[in-house]
């Protein structure tokens, strides 16, 4: 997510006059504002759009939200090991169900994949963040994997409260994502002895999804007045994980 405003010279040859651009991430996209009815469309989120950096290589008309399930692991540059999950959800940030959205779906899954359109795509980036959020950072500051992190009982305990704080600042912006911290939580024990996507780039030196995954998390807590508390800790003591260990 952190590429995207350096991705012009890759991406303009490739725009045509109704060119869609589907970018599968975890986090808070660019274009979470882009026709979202309420007192908050059309609002920049500065942490995935800095002055309007992203949005000027990729213009929200063009999005198309993806919200991403499989969990993989980089094991070689160009080997990626899937370990479980096919599922892409999708949907415009309009909302409904488009043409373009139902066409790249029936191909999604003539390929093998799992491809629902979603007319709330929003809720889903939720669902998928409640647990970003709270797994990636902590495991960056304590190296453990998912399962690790939920059979510790004070960090399950953080992830729950990590959790009720982002539920709390997904209501403010209109979102009800429809499933209980407790699920969510046995959803991620399952996959087991897994390195979330931030600790793999961690331990690889390679700069951490942070301004995605949870500074744009924090943001919109300052946006719409929540107080998140264990969130901006969290936020902080990564945020200078990421400075000390040149991830940042």
């Amino acid at each position: 997510a952190h590429s995207y405003q350096s991705s012009g010279p890759l991406i303009e040859p490739l725009l045509g006059a109704h060119t869609a651009v589907v970018a599968g991430q975890n986090g808070i996209p660019w274009w979470y504002f882009h026709r979202l009815a309420g007192p908050y469309e059309g609002r920049r989120i500065e942490a995935v759009d800095p002055g309007g950096a992203t949005s000027k290589v990729l213009a929200p008309e063009r999005a198309v939200g993806c919200v991403v399930y499989p969990a993989t692991v980089i094991e070689a540059p160009g080997v990626i090991r899937h370990l479980e999950g096919t599922r892409f959800s999708i949907g415009e940030p309009g909302g409904g169900i488009s043409a373009r959205c139902t066409a790249l779906s029936e191909a999604m899954i003539a390929g093998g994949l799992k491809c629902p359109v979603e007319p709330n795509l929003r809720d889903d980036i939720w669902i998928k963040l409640m647990g970003n959020v709270a797994f990636n950072p902590i495991s960056a500051l304590t190296r453990a994997t998912m399962v690790e992190i939920c059979q510790h009982p004070p960090t399950r305990r953080l992830v729950a409260q990590l959790m009720e704080e982002t539920l709390d600042i997904a209501a403010r912006v209109g979102s009800t994502p429809d499933i209980s911290i407790e699920k969510r939580l046995r959803g991620a024990e399952g996959v087991g002895d897994h390195k979330t996507s931030m600790l793999q780039d961690l331990e690889a030196g390679k700069q951490l999804e942070l301004d995605a995954i949870v500074t744009a998390v924090v943001e919109m807590a300052d946006i719409t007045g929540a107080e998140a508390p264990r969130l901006r800790a969290v936020h902080a003591a990564t945020d200078l994980l990421a400075r000390r260990t040149g991830t940042g």
